[in-house]
């Protein structure tokens, strides 16, 4: 296993000047390939802004990030875009589905972008789907579904082209327990099979069930079970 993510000395600072606010401020973070990492910090305490740079989402104002050795911190969009489709696959809080087609074509949609022919986005959406437990489902619309359904529908997505990096938003934000406890099983099967898993959440419970936890307030690294990250005082 090797260095997937390196983040140097990162900072986001939105309004710079007399009234900046620094949403990150000098993090630096290594996550190698195969981890199962949780990031988890309260409201405003800079998690999702290092969210978006991990998904290349967004750029740092400064400070470097490599993806596969690649350094992304400072690409255009269209480049940024690029690497999102080949590396990573999201998972949001929020299914995202598109409510009049099935999950087969939910799953789909994506690869159809990609340019993806039809037999063979055909074929790894049903394998997809068969791995987050839902083959018996695919020609079911998502209003046909529960919540943890949907949400296995929105993994199936994310995994269809076999990204090395899944990247998991509060997966299970909108879901009860129940449904809480089957979506992280999914993440961790997903984690056995060899993908890097990185969960970005507010709750402790489910931070737990990660193999590392990176704690980050007030856009800083406050601590990391892993012992790998560094902050800047």
């Amino acid at each position: 296993m090797g260095a997937l993510v390196e983040i140097k000395d990162i900072c986001k600072i939105y309004n710079p000047g007399e009234n900046e606010v620094r949403a990150l401020d000098h993090v630096s973070v290594d996550i190698e390939e195969g981890e199962f990492v949780a990031i988890i910090g309260q409201s405003g305490s800079g998690k999702s802004t290092l969210m978006n740079m991990l998904g290349c989402l967004d750029v740092p104002t400064s400070g470097t990030y490599r993806l596969h050795g690649q350094d992304v911190s400072s690409l255009n969009d269209d480049q940024l875009s690029d690497i999102r489709n080949r590396e990573i696959g999201f998972i949001f809080q929020g299914f995202n589905l598109i409510p009049n087609l099935t999950a087969l074509e939910n799953v789909e949609l994506p690869l159809i972008y990609r340019g993806v022919g039809k037999r063979e986005r055909r074929e790894l959406s049903g394998k997809a789907l068969e791995k987050v437990g839902l083959a018996h489902r695919m020609d079911h619309k998502p209003s046909e579904m529960s919540g943890g359904q949907q949400q296995r529908v929105a993994i199936a997505r994310a995994i269809a082209q076999a990204p090395p990096v899944i990247l998991a938003d509060e997966p299970t934000g909108n879901l009860d327990s129940g449904s809480t406890g089957e979506i992280m099983e999914v993440l961790k099967a997903l984690h056995s099979d060899g993908r890097t898993v990185i969960l970005i959440t507010h709750d402790n419970e489910i931070a737990a069930q990660a193999n590392r936890v990176i704690k980050i307030k007030d856009g800083r690294i406050e601590a990391d079970s892993g012992e790998k990250a560094v902050c800047a005082m």
